[in-house]
């Protein structure tokens, strides 16, 4: 195992692809083991393909391309303008909102977080609120997006971790508003103290924000149907996936009569080009996850990294912090197809819920995504923004700490994150 791990970090540091930093380094060790054909690494590529959970992926990436070409992302940004624009930090306020709201269409952070950079970022500017702290409200505020349903990370924990998906959807919804909340507040009182100008100094009537719900009615839906089709045995996690994109062609076709042939088109370009770079991750973490399990790594790891811990909940706060210091520097896509396999046995040997556990690790490895030194979200925020990392990094730290300090809670009152699935489920 020391092999593949050294050999898939030489690579990521020359810059190689994700996929074939691991495909070859799987292949590595099969080469390198006596035992083992290399015929076993080719099966297992095409097992990883073969899998009727896994067609959710593909399913809703493709839909929430169609539904951004639909119309929904511009009625959506005028229902959180109209919400929460009057606060102290308006637009940063917004930001958190729709990413809230986003995290029913999109699935994916970093998709949420570029598309609201280029909407917000440059009004936010404008408008006198600091370069940092605009970028740094909008990447940190897309995390949000990794716990509302439909998240593609939650689909690929529940494939790899053998791991009720309509559970885990169901129960990243309180952990997802509660991070909204958190991340408000702290927008609240940095703005508070900095005199930052509000968006929309009237409060909303009663009539504009119905108003603004109702222009906004097919997308709000949206997550409120996938839950309640899962919950009511309509469809299986991977049966809603083929709904959704249903939905959005009706949503785009006829309700908002937005979407037509090109923007089709478009649609389908972007979902194959993000599906074949998920879908190749997937395919070459199969060699990997059989020689982890293989190799007996979990029970390893579990022996070395928890010796003299008994508290379950310790033994979670230790593997969280671990997965944390990985996030800053793997994709969390990868981390979760890798580390599932590693993580789900020991938390379930000691008696966690292996979905208040899903909740958990999806948010801490997500929240690499949003710092250095190779976030991906803040890179692609930055980028647009063309703000400085060092000014972002600063300025994120509030909102890191708040979303850190909610982990934490909820790793502590797993009752919050398993109350709604137990309600749906039993």
């Amino acid at each position: 195992m020391g092999l593949i791990t050294l050999l898939f970090f030489a690579f990521m540091i020359v810059g190689m692809p994700v996929a074939f930093a691991i495909g070859i380094s799987g292949f590595v060790f099969f080469l390198n083991d006596p035992v083992m054909p290399i015929s076993i690494a080719v099966q297992k590529i095409a097992t990883m393909s073969q899998s009727f959970p896994l067609l959710a992926v593909p399913f809703f990436v493709f839909a929430g391309h169609l539904m951004n070409e639909s119309g929904i992302t511009d009625r959506l940004f005028k229902f959180s303008y109209v919400a929460v624009g009057w606060m102290a930090g308006g637009l940063a306020q917004v930001a958190i909102v729709l990413s809230t709201v986003m995290g029913g269409v999109s699935g994916s952070a970093v998709a949420d977080a570029a598309m609201e950079a280029r909407i917000l970022g440059p009004t936010m500017i404008a408008k006198g609120y600091g370069k940092g702290f605009s970028a740094a409200a909008i990447a940190v505020g897309s995390l949000i997006t990794a716990t509302i349903p439909p998240s593609i990370g939650l689909i690929l924990y529940g494939y790899v971790g053998n791991v009720s998906i309509g559970r885990l959807f169901i129960a990243g919804i309180i952990p997802g508003l509660l991070m909204m909340i958190g991340l408000m507040t702290t927008t609240y009182l940095v703005a508070k103290r900095r005199g930052y100008v509000v968006a929309n100094t009237e409060r909303p009537t009663l009539k504009a924000l119905a108003s603004a719900v109702w222009g906004a009615k097919w997308a709000l839906f949206f997550p409120v149907a996938l839950v309640l089709t899962i919950r009511g045995g309509v469809f299986t996690p991977s049966e809603v996936g083929a709904f959704a994109v249903v939905y959005a062609f009706l949503v785009g076709f006829l309700a908002h009569k937005e979407l037509d042939f090109e923007k089709t088109k478009r649609a389908f370009a972007h979902a194959i080009s993000d599906i074949g770079l998920i879908m190749i991750i997937i395919l070459m973490s199969g060699m990997v996850g059989f020689a982890i399990i293989y190799l007996q790594v979990p029970q390893g790891i579990s022996s070395w990294m928890l010796a003299g811990i008994e508290s379950p909940a310790m033994i979670v706060l230790v593997i969280l912090v671990f997965l944390l210091i990985a996030g800053c520097f793997i994709e969390s896509t990868v981390l979760v197809l890798l580390l599932t396999p590693i993580f789900v046995p020991i938390i379930t040997q000691v008696g966690i819920d292996p979905v208040h556990f899903g909740i958990l690790m999806m948010s801490i490895v997500t929240l690499g995504g949003m710092t250095p030194p190779v976030g991906v979200a803040m890179y692609a925020v930055c980028s647009l923004m063309n703000v400085k990392i060092e000014e972002y990094t600063v300025e994120a730290l509030p909102f890191v700490a708040t979303i850190i300090a909610l982990i934490v809670a909820l790793l502590f009152m797993p009752g919050l994150v398993l109350w709604l699935p137990n309600l749906a489920f039993g």
